[in-house]
């Protein structure tokens, strides 16, 4: 399942989201959207975890919990509308 992440601190490293997720399952990728032109983060991520299951654990786990400074907002990430 892929997860939207976000409200997330834009000093979060990809490290730190598969950090934070790996206590709940395998995370097969993450994503830290940035800006094309500065590099910065925009402040939200796409999760990839190898199982529904551990998924909706992970986001029942930290959805609202405090994730350095900020409270996190996670969601099952929809498909990009062509």
């Amino acid at each position: 399942m892929n997860m939207y992440v976000g409200n997330l601190n834009y000093k979060v490293r990809e490290s730190d989201l598969e950090q934070a997720f790996n206590a709940y399952g395998t995370v097969t990728s993450v994503k830290v959207i940035k800006d094309r032109e500065t590099n910065k983060s925009k402040g939200f991520a796409f999760v990839e975890m190898s199982s529904d299951e551990e998924a909706s654990e992970a986001m029942n786990a930290l959805n609202g919990s405090e994730f350095m400074g900020r409270q996190l907002v996670i969601k099952e990430a929809l498909p990009k509308k062509m």
